[in-house]
């Protein structure tokens, strides 16, 4: 039996599970400090990289919107982006109801154990949700201009450079506003210029390396969810 005209296919809402997964993951990791050795020397970073926890996630919601928007266009690559913007706070309205609720005597975690953990510190809301908007609308921007200009040839040019270009504008807004902006002005204790920068580095240099690394699963998804769409009331054909 086919499907109606307009109904959702399954890659379609597993690239938006996946997005939005990714992005409420990075939503309530980004607060922890990750430290990886290396075995060669960087300025500013040494032999070790650091980077916010929220790193690899936040780097896989752009595997999934280039694919998104590769297969089903621009504006529908814009309305993930926004109202997946949306759930993130949806997310962090149950985090916050949840920790202000009584906590049972006997429940294994406490609930000094659970806001540590889960409740995101407002410098990390703020950092997150303003690199979000910015860099993941410039991913979908980019990522059309330029097939504007290729046609379906080069995918692989316009997801490394949608997604080199978008992550370090988000690297530098979101380690800037969460970690010297934010407490700057809230009173807190600003970090220093060269963790800060290290951060940045660190961050991005993950990220770099997952957008050239995952550019080959790209071409598979896009490839694997065009030959799976027969008819053009399948949903799943690409966008011209």
């Amino acid at each position: 039996m086919s499907e109606s005209p307009g109904t959702p296919t399954l890659p379609q809402v597993a690239l938006i599970a996946v997005f939005v997964t990714a992005l409420v993951t990075a939503q309530l990791t980004a607060a922890k400090i990750l430290a990886f050795s290396i075995p060669l020397s960087l300025p500013l970073t040494g032999s070790e990289l650091v980077m916010p926890g929220a790193a690899l996630a936040y780097a896989l919601t752009y595997f999934a919107s280039d694919c998104y928007t590769e297969l089903y266009g621009k504006r529908a690559g814009q309305i993930v982006v926004n109202a997946a913007f949306a759930m993130n706070f949806v997310a962090l309205a149950l985090v916050l109801s949840t920790a202000a609720a009584p906590v049972y005597q006997f429940s294994p975690v406490g609930a000094g154990e659970f806001e540590s953990v889960l409740l995101p510190a407002g410098s990390i809301v703020a950092g997150s949700s303003i690199a979000y908007l910015v860099s993941q609308n410039w991913d979908v921007w980019l990522f059309h201009r330029i097939r504007e200009e290729t046609g379906r040839e080069k995918l692989w040019l316009r997801n490394i450079a949608s997604t080199g270009t978008s992550q370090a504008i988000d690297t530098v807004i979101f380690v800037s506003v969460a970690f010297y902006i934010a407490p700057s002005v809230i009173g807190g204790d600003p970090m220093e210029f060269t963790p800060l920068a290290a951060l940045m580095i660190g961050q991005y240099i993950l990220k770099l390396a997952i957008a050239l690394v995952d550019t080959p699963i790209v071409y598979a998804v896009v490839r694997l969810v065009r030959e799976r769409s027969t008819t053009p009331t399948s949903g799943a054909v690409a966008a011209e």
